[in-house]
Order: C-alpha cells, then sequence, then structure tokens
C-alpha cells in the first residue's frame, strides 16, 4: 500500500477519535455518560441507529453477496420499516416516559426484577460474542488480503475504539457516528462512480445491467414461500420484521442510540429515518457488488480472489492449478479488446462460470476450508487494484471506520447493561455522581478487552465467522422479543409465566440450531435462521399464555 494511502487512512481514524474525546470530554454523571444528556437531535440519531448496524462486516461481506447472487439479500430487510413504525408508537414511548438507561429497566417496571436480569443476561451473552467478531472478521480480512499481521489488526481497531468510548460513553460513540457515516458514504459514492467509469470504458451500462438481468441478479422480490430459504419476500416480511423489532426495539446496543434524544417526536423521526433509507442504502451497496461481477467481465479477473486459496492450489494440486491459470489467462485475454459487445459479455461470461464451477468442484472435493467466504474478498480486492492512490486510504479507512461504529456501540450498550442492570440494583452503593462515572467506564474497558481477547481467539472457533455474525443474533433475539411483547400488549400475563415460556423457547432455538445437522439427517429439511425470531416469539407467547393460565392468577400492571 502507498504511503500516501497510509496517511489518509491513519489521518481519517485518528482524527474522527481525537475529534470524539474532545467533543465529551467531561461527563459529570451517568445522565451525561450514558443517556448523552438525553439532549441528541434526530438526525443524529438515525445517522447513530445506522452507523451501529452498518458494521465492516457489511462493507466487506455485502457487496460480496451482490457479486455472487445479485440483490436477493436485500428481502433480509424488508421488515425493518414495519418495525420501525411498531418501535416508534408503542416501544419508544414507553422508554421515553419512564426515562430509563436500558430497555431491561422496563420489564422490572412491568414483571421483577428477575425478568429484569434474565433478559439482560441474554443480551449481555449475545453482544459480548457478537463485538468480538465485529472485531475479528474485518481484522481477518485484512489479514489474508494486505499480509498485515492479524493480532495487529484486532488491537488497533479494538484499542482505538476503546479510547473514545471509554472517555465520552454514548455523547462520543454518537458523535464519531457522524464522522464515521460521512466517511462510509464518500468511500461508497467514490467506488460506484470508479465502477461506473472503468466499465464505460470497455462496453455499455445498459449491456451489463442486461447480462447482470438475465442471470437474475437484479431480482430483488422472490414470492416462494419456502422456510429453507434464507432471502426470499415471506422470509423478510416475517422473519426479517421479528428480527428488527428485536435489534432494534430490545437490543441495547440500538436502543442506547434513541434513548438519548431530546424528545419522542426527535426519537420517532430518527427511527422513521431508518425505515425510509437502510433499504435503498442495502440495494445500493448490493448494487456496487453487481457492478463489480460485471466489472470482471470485462477487465482481467484473478482465478481467485482468495490468497490462500490460490496458494492452496499451487502447492497440493499444482497440475490442476496450472490448467486452470492458463484457462483463466486465455479469457483474460478475450476482454482485451478496445470494446466488448453484448455477444462478447455472453461469450466470456459462459467461460468464466464453466471455469470457476471447475475451480469449486475441486476446492470442495479435495475439502480445502478457510475462514471466510470468498465473496468476502470481492470488493476489498477490487480496491486495492484498481482504486488510485489516496482512494486506497479512503476505503480502508470505510471498513475500519465501520467497525469502529459497531463495536463503539456494543461496548457503551454492554457497559451500561452491566452497570445499570446488574451493578446498581445487586452490587454496593455507588459513593457518588463521579462514582458511577468511573464504574461505567470501568465497565468499558472491561468489554472492550473481553472482545479484544475473543476476537484473538475467534479461529479456534468455527469457519464462518461472518455468516455467523448474523445468526448469533437470531438464537437470542426472538426469545428476548417475546417477553416485550407480552410486556407492552398482554396485561394478564405475570413474570412466573413470561420467564417459564421464555426459557422453554430459548432452550427449543439451541435445539433447532445446534442439532441441525441430525435434524435434517433425519426430516430432510433445516429452518433457515430468519426464521428463528419468529419462532422464538411465538413459542413465548403462547407458552406464556398457557403458563398463565395454569397459575390462574391475573396479576396487575406495574408500568
Amino acid at each position: 500500500m502507498h504511503s500516501i494511502d497510509w496517511i489518509v487512512l491513519l489521518l481519517t481514524l485518528f482524527g474522527i477519535v481525537i475529534y470524539g474525546i474532545w467533543k465529551t470530554r467531561g461527563s459529570k454523571n451517568l445522565e451525561d455518560y450514558l443517556a448523552g444528556s438525553r439532549s441528541t437531535p434526530w438526525w443524529a440519531i438515525g445517522l447513530s441507529i445506522m452507523a451501529t448496524q452498518a458494521s465492516a462486516i457489511t462493507f466487506i461481506s455485502t457487496p460480496g453477496l451482490g457479486y455472487d447472487s445479485g440483490l436477493r439479500f436485500a428481502q433480509f430487510y424488508y421488515g425493518l420499516p414495519i418495525a420501525m413504525v411498531i418501535i416508534a408508537l408503542f416501544f419508544a414511548p414507553r422508554y421515553f416516559h419512564l426515562k430509563v438507561f436500558t430497555a431491561y429497566e422496563f420489564l422490572e417496571k412491568r414483571f421483577n426484577r428477575n425478568t429484569r436480569l434474565f433478559t439482560a443476561f441474554l443480551f449481555l451473552v449475545q453482544r459480548g460474542l457478537a463485538a468480538g467478531i465485529t472485531i475479528y472478521a474485518p481484522s481477518i480480512i485484512l489479514s489474508e488480503i494486505l499480509g498485515w499481521n492479524l493480532q495487529f489488526n484486532i488491537w488497533f481497531i479494538g484499542i482505538l475504539v476503546i479510547l473514545y468510548t471509554v472517555s465520552g460513553g454514548t455523547k462520543a460513540v454518537t458523535q464519531t457516528h457522524k464522522q464515521q457515516m460521512t466517511v462510509i458514504f464518500i468511500g461508497l459514492f467514490v467506488a460506484f462512480g470508479y465502477l461506473l467509469y472503468y466499465i464505460q470504458e470497455k462496453t455499455t451500462i445498459t449491456a451489463v445491467l442486461d447480462m447482470a438481468g438475465k442471470r437474475d441478479m437484479l431480482n430483488a422480490l422472490d414470492f416462494k414461500f419456502n422456510l429453507e430459504d434464507r432471502y426470499n419476500v415471506w422470509s423478510g416480511l416475517i422473519g426479517g420484521t421479528f428480527l428488527m423489532l428485536s435489534y432494534f426495539g430490545t437490543d441495547q446496543s440500538q436502543v442506547q442510540r434513541y434513548l438519548s434524544g431530546k424528545s419522542l417526536k426527535n426519537i420517532r423521526t430518527g427511527l422513521y429515518f431508518n425505515a425510509i433509507l437502510k433499504i435503498p442504502l442495502q440495494i445500493f451497496i448490493l448494487f456496487i457488488g453487481v457492478l463489480v461481477f460485471s466489472f470482471y467481465t470485462v477487465y482481467e479477473k484473478p482465478l481467485s480472489f482468495n490468497n490462500a486459496k490460490m496458494e492452496w492450489l499451487k502447492q497440493n494440486e499444482s497440475s490442476y492449478y496450472e490448467t486452470f491459470a492458463a484457462r483463466q489467462e486465455h479469457i483474460n485475454r478475450k476482454k482485451e479488446k478496445a470494446s466488448l459487445s453484448p455477444a462478447d459479455l455472453e461469450s466470456i461470461r459462459f467461460e468464466q462460470d464453466l471455469l470457476d464451477k471447475k475451480v469449486e468442484g475441486l476446492v470442495k472435493e479435495r475439502e480445502f476450508s478457510t475462514k471466510v467466504k470468498d465473496t468476502d474478498y470481492v470488493f476489498i480486492s477490487w480496491v486495492l487494484r484498481w482504486l488510485p492512490v489516496g482512494l486506497v486510504g479512503l476505503l480502508l479507512a470505510v471498513i475500519f471506520s465501520a467497525a469502529m461504529s459497531s463495536t463503539a456501540a456494543e461496548l457503551n450498550a454492554l457497559a451500561t447493561t452491566t452497570v445499570v442492570d446488574f451493578y446498581k440494583p445487586l452490587g454496593p452503593e455507588f459513593k457518588d455522581k463521579k462514582s458511577e462515572v468511573r464504574w461505567s467506564k470501568l465497565f468499558t474497558l472491561f468489554w472492550g478487552i473481553i472482545a479484544i481477547i475473543f476476537a484473538s481467539l475467534a479461529s479456534l472457533f468455527e469457519n464462518n465467522l461472518v455468516e455467523f455474525v448474523n445468526i448469533l443474533g437470531s438464537l437470542f433475539y426472538g426469545t428476548i422479543l417475546g417477553v416485550f411483547l407480552v410486556a407492552l400488549f398482554i396485561k394478564w400475563i405475570g413474570a412466573k409465566a413470561v420467564l417459564i415460556g421464555a426459557t422453554i423457547a430459548q432452550l427449543f432455538i439451541f435445539l433447532v440450531y445446534f442439532a441441525k445437522d441430525e435434524i435434517n439427517e433425519m426430516f430432510a429439511f433445516e429452518i433457515s435462521f430468519l426464521w428463528y425470531n419468529f419462532i422464538a416469539c411465538m413459542i413465548v407467547l403462547l407458552v406464556a399464555a398457557l403458563a398463565q393460565s395454569f397459575l390462574g392468577k391475573e396479576p396487575k400492571e406495574q408500568s
């Protein structure tokens, strides 16, 4: 990487960190440190919510999904506008009027402390693991692509995030999210512009889009109902709505973003801001992936974007590698024409698809394994090879900024939940307001170190951790959402019944996921993870209602 790119990268990242520390110094109490003085305007809430969800995985993996399967993944988000409206109308008013620091405080007011601790504990487990993965996933990809030391990447991201999150708390997270989202938007539009420029040098945009359309890459609407299919309209509208309700309505890393709002109107406007913009943004990022696919149809393409796979082929299957490499070179030579017609594109794409299938077939047959999907290397490989000096550093800053933005929100939420839901009700009393802030900072540092340690050990766990970050939330979110829906809408169900329902739902989802191979072998059927949220939530509601009917006594609402 050129020295100018290093300067751009480091100035961008350190500039964001220094700005965040400077703007948020001197928090005097928990209201300042954990709730941002409840003074955040709607646009900052909207950007902060978006930045929290937009991890580095989004900007590495999503263009790869677009490259591989077009716009299908956008259906994952179709339930988001519905969820945002429900949260704005029902969840946000309760949180705002009660002036809570965490979503789980509301559950103690409605049920009892055990219910609050149960859901807060599920959040800490899920988000504590996720914080490590959001650091690890971009670190492993950058390590393998750039040759950087993996542990250096992990500690570099982790320490930068800890610096400003410990210093400024919620205010620092919100302030830095504004700069990080600015960098992210600029970087994406730069990449989009250069892709269009390069493609038009060899053919027309109409021709490549026509080719992508014939491959069904521009279709973001699949109406076939299939529980085994991860991405279709129904999984997005039903499973996606429940997932987004859980994430934005009950996950403290998101709830904390809008608990700092200066008014209920500001909070609702920030939520609607995301309801309107998130799907177009996601389609735009996927479309960048489609353009990268089109780009490599008209420009020289490597045999694989995964350097580790190429080294493995060279060392273990040298004869096959030489044959494949020669065939790839032949295909690349066909792209050297000054202008490529639609017929040329179809011919090149046919040969490329055939070669790709042969390579993947051999790799699968020989059981070569990797911790990251090949498509996750596509976008970053293009950035490093085809963008001018300086802009490479900017796009790498996008990836690091995204990693920092989501991780900062996670650490901030983990510390808040630990202090407010566990330490304050169960531990010794704080001596004074300074002591409250000091302990909050210590718990932020604690969770930061835990996230770095987990990220450092993540290579010891199962492969495809980039996928796992989406699955992880679905293992817990449905249960937590079920408890909140009972709290908000089913007044005659009490604490004992809802805890019975939540426990059974959580155990059932664990069984479905961890025994999925055995279940698939027995019934030749596997439920997509996106449906876990809907299933767990329904189990909580049904079992809690049944349990309450046996318990007999209707509780009084406590909120």
